[in-house]
């Protein structure tokens, strides 16, 4: 891919595994040592519609060597490509994150030695973005990989593994419960507060807003707000008629703090319990197939949320990755 203004190739990266005979992820590699932030813009806004279409056909690209420095260089590379902005702030996110610019924010606040599961960003709720793009500001000193699986195969291997939990998965659906702070707690990979979450200031607005969402809810003592989501999809199908297993189940297994506790979790949408055991089994499957990207400064990755899980290692010493988010496609709400 040869751009006017700057030379693209794809590379091979060390990190990289084959599927199907294709690498994952597959990376870009910017060959022109003079270019600038706008010669990159340009050339992103003329290649857009390919790299789009890459990045939804094997689920993740990887950037590398591009002329990006900061949290405002990073906006303007995820602008360039058009899409509308899924914002931190509207987002249901569980996490507690800081905004950087109106698209970029800090990627998970929680601390170094947690390991954050695999999952899809914000499966737990009605509302979720098509895409994800990450930013490597600075790499950890050890350690602090984002780890990404393709959730198509893993459904695959699921179906051949644990024919009738795939069935179950898809027919069924999931809800999930989770206990929000009453005040941000940034200890916990789970510590956005309830007001945060839902963009209000009080308990009657919080109900309002669970109530058009579908959510069931209870008040605690101490002011926490313990909320169940409406049944959601556990298997994405898309145009094509590829299956993804879109679900936040491997991630619930680390949904322990001191207020939540991964027995109760999650459900099936009619409220019978999802077998451990095959909760189990989809991790086991899925770390068996993962990739973890070992990040170098300026480093860019644009993840398709609805075919690719990520998670990311525990690490030493300091890590700057931010995130940013877009909004998904009239056609996926629809599915």
């Amino acid at each position: 891919m040869i751009g006017k203004e700057l030379s693209v190739e794809t590379v091979n990266h060390p990190e990289a595994r084959t599927f199907d005979g294709e690498p994952f992820p597959p990376a870009l590699a910017c060959r022109s040592p003079r270019a600038t932030l706008v010669e990159v813009c340009r050339w992103v806004v003329r290649e857009r519609d390919e790299l789009i279409q890459r990045s939804s056909a094997h689920g993740a690209l990887l950037f590398r060597g591009f002329p990006l420095g900061s949290a405002a260089d990073f906006d303007a590379f995820v602008a360039a490509f058009g899409f509308e902005s899924f914002s931190y702030d509207e987002s249901l996110s569980n996490a507690v994150r800081v905004n950087l610019t109106e698209r970029v924010f800090t990627a998970n606040e929680a601390p170094p030695s947690a390991t954050i599961r695999l999952h899809h960003e914000m499966a737990q709720t009605p509302v979720c973005p098509s895409r994800l793009f990450f930013f490597c500001h600075r790499p950890a000193d050890r350690g602090g990989a984002t780890s990404l699986c393709r959730s198509d195969l893993l459904f695959r291997r699921l179906s051949e593994r644990a024919p009738d939990f795939a069935v179950d998965c898809e027919r069924r659906g999931l809800r999930y419960t989770n206990v929000l702070p009453d005040e941000d707690d940034p200890d916990s990979a789970l510590g956005r507060s309830w007001r945060s979450t839902l963009g209000v200031a009080t308990r009657e607005r919080a109900e309002t807003k669970l109530r058009s969402l579908g959510y069931t809810w209870e008040w605690r003592d101490d002011g926490c707000l313990c909320a169940t989501s409406p049944t959601l999809p556990a298997v994405h199908r898309d145009e094509s008629g590829r299956k993804a297993f879109f679900n936040q189940l491997i991630a619930t297994r680390g949904w322990r703090d001191v207020r939540n506790d991964p027995a109760t979790a999650v459900t099936f949408g009619d409220g019978t319990p999802v077998h451990a055991a095959d909760i189990e089994l989809a991790e086991s499957l899925a770390e068996e197939m993962a990739v973890d990207v070992v990040w170098q400064a300026g480093d860019v990755a644009l993840v398709d949320n609805f075919v690719v899980m990520h998670g990311r290692r525990s690490f030493s010493g300091e890590r700057s990755v931010y995130a940013s988010l877009v909004r998904a496609p009239a056609w996926a709400a629809a599915d």
